[in-house]
């Protein structure tokens, strides 16, 4: 839904076939502390040039993307000073990615970024209806992590984001352990986990037949940095991560995505996996005419 919930413009000539996202509750695109160009060209309302991004890969048959943007956007400083939002009124989502290449540097990032967000929340319509989603896993921007090295590093950064008061939700992918997650659980900073990113070019081949879905071994976007898969192939992944986190007993609220193309995907996670809610990504762009009726369907109880 982009910045600030503007969408895209397909959402326009899509919407009265289904493509609605009211209903949900707002997660404002990842927004990096300083201007990162990544490889998707923006205009100056932040919105793509292209109609057809370069960066982005659509299989609507194989209900797969593959993207590299790579968080691009004008920095949060510009975001902030927009002013919008501030204006909203309904309970919504921040999301934030510190992008430098070193866990010192990404520290430092955050502390600036949560001493810019504390400046501007007396200012917001709603101030205590806003939280912050902090993402650990854009695989599109260079930082790669040890798994415990980044355990410790959301630990870190949850105890820096705790001053804002507002609720805080790290975001992973399903390469990030349940294990880990139960560690991230269990700290009081942590109001709940968002699961799943997309999975990095080349990861899990055991699991992902990577050739068969793009017809080749070597990512069409190999010159962007590989980019990360969306759709059909995480959804089991997915599953498998809520099994084991239902192992390790995390108790905070899991919001879980990753491969939703059906309300019966949907429903599934609700009634079976453990999840306390879902979120609707590339389901946009592969099956967007199915985006309103899910929604209107979840909101309304009908889980059986």
């Amino acid at each position: 839904m982009g910045f600030f919930g503007e969408g895209y413009w397909f959402h326009d000539y899509l919407r009265p076939l289904g493509l609605d996202f009211h209903g949900t509750t707002f997660v404002a695109k990842t927004t990096t502390l300083l201007p990162n160009a990544g490889n998707m060209p923006l205009d100056n309302e932040w919105r793509p040039i292209e109609r057809r991004p370069k960066c982005v890969i659509v299989k609507p048959l194989k209900g797969v993307a593959l993207n590299s943007v790579g968080l691009a956007g004008p920095g949060a400083e510009a975001l902030f000073d927009k002013g919008k939002w501030q204006k909203r009124i309904n309970p919504f989502f921040l999301s934030f990615m510190s992008i430098a290449k070193t866990a010192d540097e990404r520290k430092r990032e955050l502390c600036e970024f949560v001493k810019l967000f504390a400046s501007h929340l007396e200012k917001f319509r709603a101030p205590f209806s806003v939280g912050l989603q902090i993402n650990f896993s854009c695989p599109n921007v260079g930082v790669e992590h040890d798994e415990q090295e980044l355990v410790d590093e959301v630990l870190q950064s949850l105890r820096t984001a705790a001053t804002l008061g507002v609720p805080l939700v790290p975001k992973f992918n399903v390469l990030f352990s349940a294990k880990s997650a139960k560690k991230v659980n269990d700290d009081p900073n942590c109001d709940g986990i968002c699961i799943s990113n997309t999975i990095p070019w080349g990861k899990l081949p055991d699991q992902i037949d990577w050739e068969k879905l793009f017809g080749s071994s070597r990512s069409p976007l190999a010159h962007l940095g590989g980019g990360g898969l969306s759709g059909k192939p995480l959804f089991p992944l997915l599953i498998n991560w809520m099994i084991d986190a239902q192992r390790e007993k995390i108790q905070k609220p899991i919001s879980a995505g990753g491969g939703i193309l059906s309300l019966r995907d949907a429903r599934y996670l609700l009634t079976h996996a453990g999840a306390s809610s879902v979120f609707l990504g590339s389901i946009a762009f592969l099956r967007p005419w199915r985006v309103s009726r899910i929604i209107r369907k979840i909101n309304a109880g009908e889980l059986d």
